[in-house]
């Protein structure tokens, strides 16, 4: 299967491998940028960020009767659990409301788990989670550049990387996902996984000695069993916390599931088209066998 995958890509010229993840990136920029025109956010945030209170309540209720009852309060979602459990999220409120509320729950479920975010407190955990997010992504970049120090390869890997992260929030947009602290590491751990294949691609080409469609085949060939062996862990867990009720476990594997199909794209497409031109072109350094 790897070597009909691999033939099917590298029978294109390389500024047309190029061209589909350029496409699908700016895409996901105007999606981003559309988003951030209606709601005032590049992606829809969730409670950890935008501030709310979440009830766990463990009833025979169904998500309709919860509906009505809370008819009068700003009931974002109800996710269902296992053990009659649900799991109700409300947006921002005003003091009065969630006292309100609150009476509200004690009155039908007395044993309902109650937390609140507030929104001084969201928009922290948001400063935070974007520091965590530049820090991981420029740590990075400085070590790709140490590590090859060579601008177009190390330039490939990084852009990689950012696009992974960018069309995934793009999807996330899409589908509703929200950002969540969840979420948040999952994205980082996307950086790590972006990194993984495509140094490994880089590093085949670059490094080793031998024809460069060799090269490439070798590399496609241990990139997409590493790749795929992943996908299929992640959409194993994503499956076990659906059945399981667990969202926060569902969100976190959605995102992986998602970026690693984006990243076999930008890897194999983008930065094999990328690093291919730089060797046919004759701009690698001197002494890289082509």
């Amino acid at each position: 299967m790897a070597f009909d995958l691999y033939d099917l890509v590298n029978k294109y010229p390389s500024k047309q491998m190029m061209a589909v993840p350029l496409v699908i990136t700016l895409i996901g920029l105007m999606i981003i940028g559309a988003n951030f025109m209606f709601t005032g956010v590049p992606v829809n945030l969730g409670i950890d960020f935008a501030g709310g209170t979440a009830v766990t309540v463990m009833s025979d209720d169904t998500p309709e009767q919860m509906e009505a009852y809370f008819a009068s309060y700003p009931l974002i979602s109800i996710g269902e659990g296992l053990n009659r459990g649900n799991y109700l999220r409300f947006g921002p409120m005003s003091d009065e409301e969630f006292q309100s509320l609150s009476r509200a729950i004690s009155a039908r479920y007395p044993d309902a788990k109650i937390d609140q975010i507030g929104e001084s407190f969201g928009e922290t955990l948001q400063q935070q989670a974007l520091i965590a997010l530049l820090f991981s992504f420029i740590g990075m970049a400085i070590i790709v550049f140490i590590a090859f120090r060579t601008a177009i390869p190390s330039i490939a890997v990084v852009f990689a990387a950012f696009t992974d992260i960018l069309v995934t929030v793009a999807v996330m947009d899409v589908i509703g996902l929200p950002l969540s602290l969840g979420t948040t590491a999952a994205l980082l751990m996307l950086i790590g996984y972006s990194v993984d294949s495509d140094i490994l691609l880089t590093t085949r080409i670059l490094k080793r000695q031998g024809k460069l469609e060799e090269k490439l085949k070798n590399a496609f060939r241990t990139g997409f069993i590493m790749t795929t062996t992943t996908l299929s862990a992640v959409l194993a867990l994503l499956v076990v916390s659906w059945i399981g009720g667990i969202e926060i476990i569902m969100q976190i594997a959605a995102v992986l599931l998602i970026g690693l199909l984006i990243d076999l794209m930008n890897t194999w497409m983008f930065n094999a088209g990328l690093l291919k031109w730089y060797l046919q072109s004759g701009k690698a350094a001197k002494g890289v066998n082509r």
